[in-house]
């Protein structure tokens, strides 16, 4: 077997693989002879038949076998000799090849960046600070209160704030649309979980009543079939429920499995302040990013930014709603979006790889038991499916391990932001709230 080096730039190296017929047919030969002692074949004695039979049925199939272990094991060597770390997996091209002939082949391995991580002790980071007080309190109650309303019927028309029960049927141009229709369904006037417009039209109805409500969707809507095209939905008004006063008090508070109003406002200001810790976490973790980013600078494998991109673009592409109203609303061509968003995907690249050299220098690892809590908390977000959801995982290896990336990125975002230079600063809950939103975008 030669390996011999053709070209190396940047990040990619290429080898060319000359492996000897002979060594080829050696291999075969020994495969066949260990076949042959075990094969049965019709009219011979186990053991028994010729070699030129056991070849003439099996030698091509033990061929392509031992070309791919060939090929693996100079694969293999070449990454070992030269102590390359493979970005991505390896390409290998077939030459040439014929029988009775050396096999020669081409590999091509884009390998990973050295990467030297900055200072992280000159990062400097901010760490915004809310403590939820009474008023932030007295509206998560107020929110609270609304979720628990219960509605009872009534004999009036219909106002801002009651339940309607309707039947309706949506049309464009006459014509019916797919899920444009529902009977019995029970909506909120002023709610705004209608078309904006629907619900206005209702008010003022009463049970029987027939209202054609008429409408315009929005230009963003998620069905570009119907995306900026007025609407007209014939309603049947059958039933009007105004709602019903809910008291704060200790009964309350047992809806919730608690045992008192204040109870449940002392779980709500401490739910309310790890909800404001996570919010300022998200924020200061997107700085630490962007710092990251400016101060290292280094060739990423270009094999990595294209799936990146193409995962991100792909996503795009399949919204094509989406993707129009991003190309009106930046003024962009496509090309220019794309390369906007290849840029994206080479940043997250760069930081992945980045984060990741940090956690192997500094032997940061994911245990088992978290992974295990990852997918509890998986678990948990399905009512009445955990025990479907952990069987899942347990059956899927491969998912369970998809936990891990993001288990790893914030231990290695928890180690540089301890070495940072870390300042708090109040703000206001609108603030922080803005400041979230804006890492959201």
């Amino acid at each position: 077997m030669q390996i011999t080096e053709v070209s190396a730039s940047g990040l990619k190296r290429e080898y060319k693989v000359v492996i000897a017929a002979a060594a080829l047919e050696s291999t075969v030969n020994e495969k066949l002879e260990g076949l042959r002692e075990r094969v049965n074949m019709p009219g011979f004695r186990p053991g028994k038949a010729p070699a030129a039979l056991i070849k003439k049925q099996y030698g091509k199939a033990l061929l392509g076998e031992v070309m791919e272990e060939q090929v693996n094991s100079a694969l293999q060597k070449a990454i070992e000799d030269n102590k390359l770390r493979p970005a991505m997996q390896p390409k290998v091209d077939i030459v040439s090849f014929d029988e009775g002939k050396d096999l020669e082949c081409t590999i091509a391995i884009e390998v990973l960046p050295e990467i030297e991580p900055g200072d992280f002790k000159k990062v400097k980071l901010e760490r915004l600070v809310v403590e939820p007080g009474d008023a932030e309190v007295d509206e998560f109650m107020t929110r609270l209160t609304e979720q628990q309303k219960t509605y009872e019927k009534v004999e009036r028309a219909a106002q801002n704030g009651d339940q309607v029960v309707i039947d309706f049927v949506g049309s464009v141009d006459g014509v019916k649309f797919d899920g444009g229709a529902a009977d019995d369904y029970p909506l909120v006037l002023g709610s705004n979980s209608f078309i904006p417009g629907f619900e206005d039209q209702l008010v003022g109805a009463k049970a029987g009543d027939a209202v054609t409500v008429k409408v315009t969707f929005p230009e963003a809507y998620g069905n570009a079939d119907l995306a900026g095209k007025a609407a007209e939905f014939a309603c049947t008004m059958k039933e009007v429920r105004g709602a019903q006063a809910v008291t704060l008090d200790d009964e309350f508070a047992k809806r919730f499995g608690l045992a008192s109003l204040q109870e449940l406002k002392d779980n709500i200001k401490k739910d309310l302040g790890q909800e404001y810790k996570g919010m300022a976490r998200l924020t200061m973790k997107r700085s630490l990013l962007d710092q990251l980013a400016e101060q290292h600078s280094f060739p990423v494998p270009e094999g990595m930014v294209e799936m990146e991109f193409g995962q991100i673009w792909g996503e795009i592409a399949a919204d094509q709603a989406r993707l129009e109203a991003e190309l009106k609303e930046e003024g962009k061509s496509e090309d220019q979006l794309k390369g906007e968003y290849r840029g994206i995907a080479e940043r997250r690249i760069r930081l992945g790889l980045l984060l990741s050299e940090v956690g192997r220098i500094n032997n940061i690892e994911v245990k088992p038991d978290e992974i295990t809590k990852a997918m509890i908390e998986q678990a948990r977000r399905f009512p009445g499916q955990e025990r479907q959801v952990m069987e899942y995982f347990q059956k899927n290896p491969e998912a369970a391990q998809s936990l891990r990336a993001p288990i790893f990125e914030d231990k290695v975002v928890d180690f540089i932001i301890e070495m940072a230079d870390v300042s708090e600063k109040p703000v206001t809950k609108e603030e922080l709230q803005k400041e979230a939103e804006a890492v959201a975008s």
